[in-house]
């Protein structure tokens, strides 16, 4: 964290050196010494630093300077930094001046030129002064700023972005948010061009896209190598599984993650049947760990960037990326997973990222405080998040299809559930309509066995139903099932246009598509367990299998 600042501000530079050599001898370990000739100069400093998220303990101004008076300077500072201490240096003939600016600019002090000695005259008043600013002062986040209104679609996705891939930020609702606010007046931004993304360096993004939120945040969206032994596209459990064991056995390896690490797991706001963690842990510190591992190995992870296909060239693969950019790699892993498929009901496009979420409840829940919230779906990650939401929400309801919970959940969530109060489950019933105007507001709920209906009120609707595999992106022609799940191994024999195209001595691996070379490992090949720790064990085993595929090659 940066040190709070004191900024001294007089047109004699003499006094000002002076002013500055004093101040650094008594507080320089604790605060930042800033110091102008300029009142000008000083005031344009201030806007740089409240984007910044700098804090100003002190100001210290000369009374008589030609391009303002120091009260004048006072006053405008004060606009901006409303609670740093502001003291006048003045002559003895301004003494009615400083005295008058007391009341006029709230000053809290002034100073007889000279102060000397500082140690009698200077120090006695300013520690005064600083002690009673630390009293009141409050530390400011610091890391990423984010300001914006609660029920943008846009600043949905850039907050569920920055939570994904873990780092830190804070959310400032320009309608209920002061500091929110002051940011977006300062810079005179116009409200169309919201969410603004404000950066430690002072920097601002007006409405960006996740790439370039991604870049300016360190992430590498450009591969560095003209040639990686195998290319993993998704990193959820498995494809992370895969990269760490793919960078510790020493192959070079690249990975392609479209939005954040962790895939669905990683939206988990609890784990807690993965071994070795008998208290649990979150999806994100999983994956955060698991990043760690594969960085600390040499893999190269590109975020956010997305693969829109997948050629053949001699025994090479190409793989394009969405901005024309490509890949060239000697084998290639897919773990792109499942997403969670949309709710048929009315209107819930309308409302999707302003009330409406699929798998976002730890983004969103702070904004769910004391309020009801729905959950549609009745798996395991419905019911974490819904443990999850229960800190926040006054009442989490569960919406499911069955009569209750049991066959689709496991046993130790629907225990939690039954004995957290705040948590209602609704059991043959379904989301037939949303309403609202620029946000979600009520939802229709219809009774499957009674054909009864009615409206409640709704801050939010997290949707947890079932998954479809993320395979729509690949025009290469590898064999899926009729849902759109990867075949691999032995299962692609019962396909005719597998033996038709199939030209090597060799069966196919156990996790090889039809085409040699290109593997699937996790939720999105067909057959998978669809638990973490299958998922992590088939990344691994994936790895065998390419050291086994580039050995023949």
């Amino acid at each position: 964290m940066n040190k709070p600042i004191l900024l001294a501000v007089d047109d004699d530079a003499q006094v000002l050196r002076a002013v500055s050599r004093d101040l650094r001898s008594k507080y320089g370990k604790e605060f930042r010494i800033l110091s102008t000739t300029s009142a000008t100069e000083a005031l344009e400093s201030l806007k740089d630093l409240k984007n910044k998220n700098e804090v100003v303990a002190l100001f210290l101004s000369d009374q008589r300077m030609p391009e303002m008076l120091g009260v004048d300077f006072l006053q405008h500072a004060k606009e901006l930094y409303p609670d740093a201490r502001r003291i006048l240096l003045t002559a003895y003939s301004d003494t009615d001046a400083a005295i008058r600016a007391i009341n006029d600019v709230q000053l809290d002090y002034y100073l007889m030129k000279p102060w000397d000695p500082p140690e009698e005259k200077l120090f006695p008043a300013l520690d005064e002064q600083l002690e009673e600013w630390q009293s009141n002062h409050v530390p400011p986040f610091q890391g990423i700023r984010i300001a914006g209104y609660q029920w943008s679609p846009r600043s949905h996705q850039i907050k569920d972005f920055l939570s994904g891939n873990l780092i830190p930020y804070q959310w400032l609702d320009v309608e209920s948010n002061e500091t929110g606010r002051e940011l977006v007046e300062l810079n005179k931004i116009d409200t169309k061009e919201l969410p603004a993304v404000f950066f430690e360096d002072g920097s601002f993004l007006l409405n960006p896209n996740l790439q370039l939120v991604g870049e300016k945040t360190g992430m590498r969206s450009k591969a560095s190598k003209t040639l990686y032994d195998v290319t993993i596209i998704g990193a959820g459990p498995a494809g992370l599984a895969a990269a760490v064991y793919g960078g510790s056995e020493g192959l070079n390896t690249s990975v392609v993650e479209r939005r954040a690490p962790g895939g669905q797991a990683g939206t988990s706001s609890r784990i807690e049947n993965y071994l070795g963690f008998p208290n649990g842990l979150s999806g994100a510190e999983l994956s955060r760990r698991a990043i760690s591992q594969a960085v600390r190995f040499g893999v190269e992870l590109l975020t956010p960037q997305e693969v829109v296909d997948i050629s053949l060239k001699d025994k090479y693969k190409i793989i394009t990326l969405v901005d024309g950019s490509v890949i060239n790699t000697r084998s290639v892993i897919i773990t792109t997973g499942v997403d969670y498929r949309s709710l048929d009901a009315t209107d819930v496009d309308k409302f999707t990222g302003a009330g409406i979420y699929y798998g976002a409840s730890t983004t969103e829940a702070h904004a769910c405080r004391e309020r009801d919230v729905y959950i549609v779906g009745g798996g395991n990650s419905a019911g974490q998040s819904a443990m999850y939401l229960s800190n926040f929400a006054r009442n989490v309801f569960i919406v499911i299809r069955k009569r209750d919970l049991s066959s689709t959940m496991s046993q130790y969530l629907i225990d939690q559930i039954n004995n957290t109060p705040n948590i209602h489950v609704l059991g043959e019933t379904i989301v037939g309509q949303v309403y609202g105007n620029e946000k979600l507001e009520e939802i229709c709920l219809e009774n499957m066995v009674t054909k009864s209906r009615r409206q409640e009120k709704a801050s939010a609707l997290f949707i947890f139903i079932g998954a479809k595999p993320v395979t729509d992106w690949l025009k290469l022609d590898i064999i899926k099932d009729e849902k759109g799940y990867i075949e691999t191994g032995r299962d692609l024999f019962k396909y005719e246009s597998f033996k038709k195209a199939w030209k090597l001595q060799r069966e196919p691996y156990l996790l090889e598509t039809c085409s040699p070379g290109i593997f699937a490992a996790g939720d999105v090949r067909a057959g998978a367990m669809n638990r973490v720790a299958s998922a992590v064990g088939e990344g691994a085993m994936a790895i065998k299998f390419v050291h086994e595929y580039l050995a023949e090659n």
